[in-house]
Parts: structure tokens; C-alpha cells; sequence
């Protein structure tokens, strides 16, 4: 037995917010990777083609998730909640959000047509997010490639960066603790406070120990915040494309997180479905 192999993948994006992948085209990237679960975490958004807070495909488990930003003060972090079982006041909340979303991301396009005399060809939608436009940008006539886009144009302190809403810390843990089998602070050292985020992360149920950052970080760190305040060690490769499995949990650090999701419907009852309109 392959004790280092990754069995579990909780933190992938699809079409609904700025991943490249239906939800089944997701599914199946994680069974051709070898996964026994996978979590669909979209920005800010509940996927709506997943009826059930877990779901079973061809024995593979699909954990509903979510991430969402939230405003802690000091700096905006996100929130990783697991097995999603939907409220009225989420729906709420998802729904106020991407309908900033759509306002930003037609500011942000005007703002990039305007300055580069092109066209697009993007229509604001729900879920629309700056990886959308940097693809357009890339593909467009203008002279940026998708890093350059957020680096001369819609990043943080681009020319045509527009801010969004985002819901505010308290609030944010209420919805999902209020929804979610249990909540986690995502990606602790992408953060420019890392200290006060690991501070954050020990009034939730969870933070994100396993995570592509491309670069040396203190792992040992985030263990010891866990161990601190008994948290969860979740993790995931972040998937925008194809690219699962490049981080997550082994079969021994998913059991204790296992234990925490619900059980998928008895079949029949519960569904990933397939004719999306995404």
C-alpha cells in the first residue's frame, strides 16, 4: 500500500466561479487521479448541480464546499466550509455576492476595453472573476499574457482594478458554521499577516496544511496551531485546470477529516448531474 499517495483533494474550482472544469469534468480529473474525494469549493458560490452536502460518483466521494472571502480588519481572508447543507440565509448571502461580482467584473471589463481598444468578448456573469478576464486579455490582440494582465492591468493595484463586496468575518463564520460540516481557514501563508490568519484559523474547525504555494513555508507552524486548538489539517491543490492531486491528504491525514463529513444519499438519492448549464 501507497501510504504517501493523495486520496483526498479539497479545495478545486470549477466553472461556476473561475475554474476551467464542469463539475463532472471534475469528477472525472479526479478519478483518473487516483482520488477517493474530491471538494468543489467555488468562490462565493454553492455549486447548484450538486444536490446533496456529499455525493457518491463510481465510488468516488464529492464533498459540496464552498470558499469564502471574508473581511477579518486586518486583511481579507478565505474560508474553506465542507459538506454545504444549504440555508436561506447562505443562498442569500452567495446570491448579494455574485451579483457584486457581476457589477465588478463589468467595471473591470470596460475599464480593460477602454484603456486597450479591444474587444473582449466577455459578458458579466455570476461567478465572473479576474481569471476570466486575464484568459480574455491573453487571447485578445492585446500585448499581455495572463500573468501580465494582473500584473499591468486588473491586479490589486492595476489601473483597471475595480473592488468587490466582500462579507465580513463574524458574519461569514456564522453562515458557514450555521451550513457547513465544518469551516477552515484556506492557504494560511498567502496571507500578509500569517499570524493573526493562524489566529483566525483557531476559533474555526479547520486550516489548510496541504497546499501547492510554489515556495518553502513553515508547515510545522500551521501543526502547531492545530494541535493548539484541535483543529483539522485539511488540504488541497487549489485547481483551477487540470491539475488535482498536486496537493491533499493521504489516506491516514483524511481519516479524522472523513469522520467530520456526512455520509453520501443511499443511491439514487443523492446525484452529481451531468447536464449542466454552467
Amino acid at each position: 500500500m501507497d501510504t504517501d499517495r493523495i486520496v483526498a483533494d479539497l479545495h478545486a474550482h470549477t466553472t461556476v466561479s473561475d475554474g476551467t472544469m464542469t463539475v463532472a469534468e471534475l469528477a472525472a480529473t479526479a478519478a483518473d487521479a487516483g482520488l477517493d474525494c474530491v471538494a468543489v469549493t467555488d468562490h462565493d458560490r454553492v455549486h447548484p448541480d450538486l444536490d446533496a452536502p456529499v455525493v457518491e460518483r463510481e465510488g468516488l466521494l464529492v464533498v459540496r464546499g464552498i470558499e469564502l472571502r471574508v473581511d477579518a480588519g486586518f486583511e481579507r481572508l478565505d474560508l474553506l466550509g465542507y459538506a454545504v447543507d444549504r440555508t436561506a440565509a447562505l443562498d442569500a448571502e452567495t446570491g448579494r455576492l455574485q451579483a457584486d461580482r457581476q457589477r465588478r467584473g463589468a467595471a473591470i471589463l470596460d475599464a480593460v476595453e477602454e484603456r486597450l481598444d479591444v474587444d473582449l468578448g466577455v459578458e458579466p456573469r455570476p461567478g465572473l472573476g479576474r481569471p476570466h478576464i486575464a484568459r480574455a486579455i491573453e487571447e485578445s490582440a492585446a500585448p499581455y499574457d495572463y500573468a501580465g494582465a494582473f500584473d499591468e492591468l486588473i491586479g490589486n493595484d492595476g489601473p483597471c482594478y475595480v473592488a468587490r463586496e466582500v462579507t465580513g468575518l463574524e458574519r461569514g463564520v456564522e453562515l458557514l458554521r450555521d451550513a457547513c460540516a465544518f469551516v477552515g481557514l484556506a492557504h494560511p501563508f498567502r496571507y500578509d499577516d500569517v499570524d493573526a490568519a493562524l489566529d483566525v484559523a483557531r476559533e474555526l474547525d479547520a486550516v489548510e496544511r496541504f497546499y501547492p504555494y510554489g515556495r518553502p513555508v513553515d508547515d510545522a507552524r500551521v501543526e502547531r496551531v492545530a494541535a493548539e486548538s484541535d483543529l483539522l489539517l485539511t488540504g488541497g491543490s487549489d485547481a483551477h485546470k487540470r491539475t488535482l492531486a498536486e496537493a491533499g491528504l493521504t489516506a491516514e491525514a483524511f481519516e479524522p477529516v472523513r469522520d467530520r463529513l456526512p455520509d453520501p444519499p443511499a443511491k439514487g438519492t443523492g446525484s452529481l448531474l451531468i447536464d449542466e448549464q454552467d
